[in-house]
């Protein structure tokens, strides 16, 4: 009888496990802003409601948005004149972009479907530039849907975990190595959306050399106790700027 049920369990496990990939198969496509393949489960319309709906919890644990309405029409219309002038304005998102009253807190961060953060404690460090430079980076999150790339790739790793976990009692194994893959596709977004962010700021008439200074103030405001690049979700500082440089050697034909 336990003989019966080990192979039942492990027909099971297998099958879930086959639909799994079947399915992140049959998911995959070409990033048309991008031109990268991925496997994304869900279409514009989903991603621009996630965001729309995490949108105030977001904007919450930051401390709300800023009370000064000028220095938020400031942010709004450095990130309007990125949009209207790159490939960001032929797609369906809706880009909004939110100054956060954090004082504390250098950071900033786009959810799905277009809804961008900045923090003051990051924004009172940036001259408009360098704010290009940031929000051109987080509308390259929106573009290359790096977000919704995660989710898909959460929901694959969960439903081989729970297979492995069902057929050989593997699922822990099996969630470590989901997560180490998830890792490395982090620092491709970042690389990637520094890419974008770099066109964007030529596009839009900025210097994209601000760009390498905002990986200076990055690597400043995070100090000596900075997490090791292999630990992080995050490029190093100095190995983005390399890849800056290269981005601007490619798009200024030098």
């Amino acid at each position: 009888m336990r003989r019966g049920n080990w192979k039942i369990r492990i027909i099971l496990g297998v099958g879930i496990i086959l639909f799994a990939y079947i399915q992140r198969c049959s998911n995959q496509s070409e990033n048309p802003y991008t031109g990268r393949v991925q496997n994304i489960d869900m279409n514009s319309d989903q991603e621009i409601a996630i965001g729309l709906q995490s949108a105030p919890q977001m904007a919450a644990q930051h401390g709300g948005l800023h009370p000064d309405t000028r220095l938020q029409a400031f942010v709004d219309a450095v990130g309007k004149k990125l949009v209207q002038n790159s490939i960001a304005r032929d797609t369906p998102y809706q880009y909004d972009f939110h100054l956060l009253a954090d004082d504390r807190t250098i950071n900033a961060f786009a959810l799905p479907g277009g809804q961008i953060f900045i923090t003051y404690a990051l924004f009172s460090k940036l001259n408009e530039a360098q704010l290009a430079g940031v929000l051109g980076h987080e509308i390259g999150h929106v573009l290359g849907r790096h977000s919704a790339e995660r989710i898909a790739e959460t929901s694959y790793w969960q439903k081989i975990a729970t297979g492995a976990s069902v057929g050989a009692d593997a699922g822990g194994l099996v969630n470590q190595y989901g997560n180490s893959v998830l890792l490395k596709n982090g620092r491709g977004d970042e690389l990637e959306s520094d890419d974008l962010g770099v066109l964007f700021m030529i596009q839009s008439g900025y210097d994209p050399n601000e760009m390498i200074a905002v990986m200076k103030i990055l690597k400043q405001a995070a100090g000596p106790n900075r997490v090791p690049e292999f630990q992080s979700t995050h490029p190093d500082p100095e190995n983005r700027i390399d890849k800056i440089k290269e981005s601007i050697r490619k798009y200024r034909g030098a």
